[in-house]
């Protein structure tokens, strides 16, 4: 019989090139190691200004809570804020506690707030700060106030039309005493550190002002009072040659001015005695 030599080349081939093959193919560990990607995002450098802390970590409101109805102003503007957000202040709180039957919807009238100023309200109890934003500059480690156009600076004069006042109230005074009501003294603290920082600010406006801050807070106030005293004292040639003063003495009906009184007398035994100690 014949022998049939193409199987045997077949095999012969078939194997040496799976040998071949073989011999060539490497382990696992023998590849080299891949190189890592880095996924981590930069850290950003630090810039010179920084967000005041009580904007830096605001805490995270439940946006899956009802939604309240607010009536403010005697135009009655509306506003929508989430129950969990307004119940940060006790007074909304309470508020929203006895409407808890309510199947229509929850509503809140503010008849004698200004929409203006509870925007502000209400723009500090998501974010905790309102705009102007607060900000803190490393550099020259004093608080400055962000603009509308992102610079950051001294506030010049921002005010409100308030009811009963006749003239225009610094908006930062009218917040800090809508503060109160609310039962907000987070909010009180703030509204007075950015009231510090504005300047160029009216004798008639700071009168006006310090005459709602009156008005609106309680005589234990020992806080935005006492700020508008010595900011008159501070302010005493301008307010002399004004006239603005005499004007509101004559017209009265605060105790504002016997405030002021006591307070440069207690000014004016203080430079005393240091003229009088030793030295």
């Amino acid at each position: 019989m014949f022998t049939s030599t193409k199987n045997k080349s077949y095999r012969d081939s078939f194997s040496h090139r799976a040998g071949k093959a073989t011999k060539k193919q490497k382990s696992f560990k023998e590849y080299a190691p891949t190189r890592k990607l880095n996924t981590q995002q930069p850290v950003p450098s630090h810039s010179t200004s920084t967000k005041s802390p009580a904007s830096s970590s605001p805490t995270s409101p439940n946006l899956n809570s009802a939604i309240v109805t607010i009536c403010v102003g005697p135009a009655q503007r509306l506003f929508a804020a989430h129950e969990d957000v307004l119940s940060k202040a006790p007074y909304f709180a309470q508020a929203c506690r006895a409407q808890f039957f309510e199947a229509s919807g929850k509503r809140i009238d503010l008849p004698n707030e200004e929409p203006e100023v509870f925007s502000a309200v209400l723009e500090y109890l998501y974010k905790g700060d309102y705009t102007p934003k607060l900000i803190y500059d490393k550099k020259r480690a004093s608080w400055l106030l962000d603009d509308a156009d992102g610079a950051a600076g001294v506030q010049g004069e921002s005010t409100v039309h308030a009811n009963g006042i006749g003239g225009p109230v610094l908006k930062d005074t009218v917040i800090y005493c809508s503060a109160h009501r609310y039962v907000l003294p987070d909010l009180q603290r703030l509204a007075l550190k950015k009231q510090g920082l504005a300047s160029g600010v009216q004798c008639s406006t700071i009168l006006a002002s310090a005459r709602y801050a009156y008005a609106h807070t309680p005589p234990s106030d020992s806080k935005l009072r006492a700020h508008y005293l010595a900011l008159i004292i501070r302010s005493r040639s301008t307010f002399k040659r004004s006239g603005t003063l005499q004007a509101e003495m004559d017209r009265g009906g605060s105790a504002l001015f016997f405030d002021l009184f006591v307070a440069m007398v207690n000014h004016l035994d203080d430079i005393a005695g240091s003229a009088r100690s030793p030295r």
